[in-house]
Formats: C-alpha cells, sequence, structure tokens
C-alpha cells in the first residue's frame, strides 16, 4: 500500500503595520473602515472610538464615545455606516455615523437580553439585528422598528454568530463546543441540528457558513488550540454531513490546523 503522504504545514508570519494605542482597558473589537484608513473599537472602558490615519501616519480618534456601560461587542455596516455595539448590560445601541466619520448620531435601542451581549450581527438584506448573550438567549429583532422577532435559548453561553442569508441558517458556537443551527423565519425558528466538533479546554468555536462553488452550504470550524475533532468519517446529522479534513489554512492566523466542514447533503 502506498504511503499516505501528509501536507506540509505553511508557516506565515504576520507584518505588523501600525499600533493603536489608548484604550485604558480591554479592547474587545476592532474592525477596519473599508475604504478608509480608519479603526472602529470598543473596550470595556466603555468608550467606543474611530481611528483615523492622519497626514504624520499616525492613527488618532475622530470620534470618542462613551457608553452607559463597558461595551463587549459590535457589528458594522460599511454601506449603511450602521454601528451596533453591544453592551454588558445587556442593551444593544444602534448608532449611524457620518460620512466623514467624525459623527456618530444615535438611532435606537434593543433591550435584546439580561446580561452581557457576547455577539452581534446586522443582516441588511432582511434587516434583522442577530445577537447572543450571556444570559444563554439567541435574538433577532427588526432593525427598522425596534421590535423582537424572536428568541432561542442555547445550551452554554454562545462565542461564535454567523448566519447565510440565502438559506437563513444561522450558525451559533457555544462555549460548550456546541454548534446549533437554526432555520429563520420573519417570527419564528426551527431548530435544523447541534453537533458537537470540539473538545473544549479554553476554546471559543466559531461557525462560518459558505455557500462558495458549492450548491449547499458549508460549515468550516474554527476553534481554539486544544479544539479537536471527535469525529470518524462522514457522518449524517439530520441532512448534514461532516467532512473531516486532516489539514487547512487557519481562516484567521494563516497556519496549518485541523479542521473539518459539515455540507447539507441532497
Amino acid at each position: 500500500m502506498a504511503a499516505e503522504i501528509q501536507p506540509k504545514p505553511l508557516t506565515r508570519k504576520p507584518i505588523l503595520l501600525q499600533r493603536v494605542e489608548g484604550s485604558q482597558e480591554v479592547v474587545n473589537m476592532a474592525v477596519i473602515v473599508p475604504k478608509e484608513e480608519g479603526v472602529i473599537s470598543v473596550s470595556e472602558d466603555r468608550t467606543v472610538r474611530v481611528w483615523l490615519k492622519r497626514d504624520s501616519g499616525q492613527y488618532w480618534p475622530s470620534i470618542y464615545h462613551v457608553m452607559p456601560s463597558p461595551c463587549s461587542c459590535m457589528s458594522f455596516n460599511p454601506e449603511t455606516r450602521r454601528l451596533s455595539i453591544g453592551l454588558d448590560n445587556g442593551t444593544i445601541s444602534e448608532f449611524i455615523l457620518s460620512e466623514d466619520y467624525n459623527k456618530m448620531t444615535p438611532v435606537k435601542n434593543y433591550q435584546a437580553h439580561q446580561s452581557r451581549v457576547t455577539m452581534i450581527q446586522f443582516v441588511l438584506e432582511l434587516e434583522w439585528v442577530l445577537s447572543t448573550g450571556q444570559d444563554k438567549q439567541f435574538a433577532w429583532h427588526c432593525s427598522e422598528s425596534g421590535q423582537r422577532l424572536g428568541g432561542y435559548r442555547t445550551s452554554a453561553v454562545a462565542s461564535g454568530l454567523q448566519f447565510d442569508v440565502e438559506t437563513r441558517h444561522v450558525f451559533i458556537g457555544d462555549q460548550s463546543g456546541q454548534v446549533t443551527i437554526l432555520k429563520l423565519e420573519q417570527e419564528n425558528c426551527t431548530l435544523v441540528t447541534t453537533f458537537r466538533g470540539h473538545t473544549v479546554t479554553k476554546s471559543r468555536p466559531c461557525p462560518m457558513p459558505s455557500t462558495r462553488g458549492s450548491s449547499s452550504p458549508v460549515v468550516v470550524m474554527v476553534g481554539s488550540w486544544s479544539g479537536t475533532w471527535t469525529w470518524r468519517g462522514r457522518r449524517p446529522l439530520n441532512g448534514w454531513t461532516v467532512i473531516p479534513a486532516r489539514s487547512a489554512i487557519s481562516l484567521f492566523s494563516g497556519t496549518s490546523s485541523k479542521c473539518g466542514t459539515v455540507r447539507k447533503s441532497a
């Protein structure tokens, strides 16, 4: 029997381009502003900052806004310049940034959760705001009316949230290593399946749906350094099939890591 050829791991080192400093406490999330040399950050010190690159080459805050509670997460839509900020008290605050990114105008607040908001995603195509919290609740709201459309209780605190617009499937990864897949409608949801793809110590599994090059949804599982696959071979899960891969390039770090995919069966 011919020996199996193991792919060689790729080694890629990131290059430090710039360091943006100023927050007094933990920065929980930061996003790049597309088509602008800018960064938006939210922090435990309750501040929201929009950093723009100046002629000197340094980044300075063009917006410095203090929230009523520590900022735990955010979602930014560059098309509408809509900034949704999750707070430690369970509130989601929504703002619209000006075209020059020098002003943020409050729009509305969502009383989304009973405790800290862990993840937010704004879906422009449906005008939905998806969120998860430490109260183990997944919720979605109408961004036009602010009305809560529905919710679902997860088995553990959610740490990963992704949504596929075409199929309206939401993927929720939690701190127990489980991924929950829900089918969302306007005011209700249906449980598609749950599966456990990681053995967790300090991991934050992040399910990421993708339909590129495929007629059916594919989920790529990204876990912590200690996360491992527990499946052996292919096994259908309510219409979804786990396809373990021997190695792949990490979506974020650019290094070789164990991963797998889940594909919708025909």
